[in-house]
């Protein structure tokens, strides 16, 4: 079998691609943009071709299908940094929306039988009132960022072209994940790098943070990429899945755990630079159907995921 993961150079796309290797019976390949950073997958370059590719250009995409003629296809790249969404909101829906749209024509164009799975995202929900948690598959969409839309769009975009063309699409929305390789500009990383940025003297004794008090239902990356695997394995064309844990945590409870982690005494302050326009205060997600579906559930416990992510950025920083 053949496995194409767009965005492969990427948190979550490094370790999709560990997995699928690991499976021994699974040929990987990989679409990356120009100059893209390959840190995530050094260690994994003699095992994997690389694809040059920008999905917003449909001749790259068709290039890379006619190809590789993939059988699963893992998609991936996206502009996924909600605060990002704000400062090029055009950037963020070209490349999310008509990338995946050029990934479905050219998939029509050449007539593959594939399977393709859509990786969608917890923002998608966006305003979410109490009485909605855990949040199910059905509850209303009311995305709260550029972003958030670009997602809503990818998703019901992927749901229009299964049902118009009969594509093998199955749609995830993964709640909150981290875990080693988080880029920093995101929550988890970005604490747990300041964290050791402190134990090494490379900063004062201060953290920066944002809005502390929103809460989010958070995945250990191992656990999600596994849940992407199965999706295309057991899901059902056409249908779409929540990827959750069903456990919500306050984002200053989560950087309470990662401060037990080390010695060094921390203030906390607050950066208004860190606050975003508007923020989704509430995402715990239900994933029963999933779960029903596929027989997953999340393996990896939270602490022993923390403790994973300061273990990266201190050997980082070695």
């Amino acid at each position: 079998m053949k496995a194409l993961i767009t965005g492969i150079s990427g948190f979550a796309g490094s370790h999709l691609a560990e997995y699928l290797l690991d499976r021994k019976d699974i040929q990987v390949a990989g679409t990356v943009k120009w100059r893209s950073k390959l840190d995530n997958i050094t260690h994994l370059l003699d095992r994997i071709p690389l694809y040059e590719c920008d999905i917003r250009d449909a001749f790259a995409v068709k290039t890379v299908l006619t190809e590789f003629r993939p059988d699963y296809i893992f998609h991936l790249a996206a502009q996924s940094y909600v605060p990002f969404s704000w400062r090029a909101p055009s950037e963020t829906l070209s490349t999310n929306i008509i990338g995946e749209l050029n990934i479905f024509e050219i998939v029509r164009e050449l007539k593959l039988n594939c399977r393709i799975q859509i990786a969608g995202s917890s923002e998608e929900y966006g305003l979410v009132k109490p009485d909605e948690t855990p949040i199910k598959e059905e509850n209303q969409l009311r995305p709260l960022s550029p972003y958030g839309v670009s997602k809503v769009a990818q998703d019901l975009l992927g749901y229009q072209y299964h049902k118009s063309y009969g594509l093998y699409i199955v749609r995830t929305r993964a709640f909150n994940h981290t875990g080693p390789r988080r880029g920093e500009v995101f929550v988890s990383s970005q604490f747990a790098r300041q964290i050791v940025e402190i134990e090494k003297g490379r900063r004062p004794p201060v953290i920066k943070v944002g809005n502390l008090d929103s809460v989010r239902d958070f995945l250990d990356v191992r656990d999600v990429v596994r849940a992407y695997f199965l999706s295309l394995e057991k899901g059902k064309a056409g249908e779409v899945y929540n990827i959750a844990s069903g456990q919500g945590i306050k984002i200053r409870d989560l950087l309470d755990r990662l401060l037990k982690l080390s010695n060094v005494k921390i203030r906390v302050e607050v950066d208004p630079a860190r606050l975003r326009p508007s923020d989704v205060e509430l995402l715990v997600g239900s994933s029963d159907k999933f779960r029903q579906a596929t027989g997953w559930k999340p393996e990896i416990p939270f602490d022993k995921t923390l403790q994973d992510l300061i273990a990266y950025w201190r050997d980082r920083m070695a």
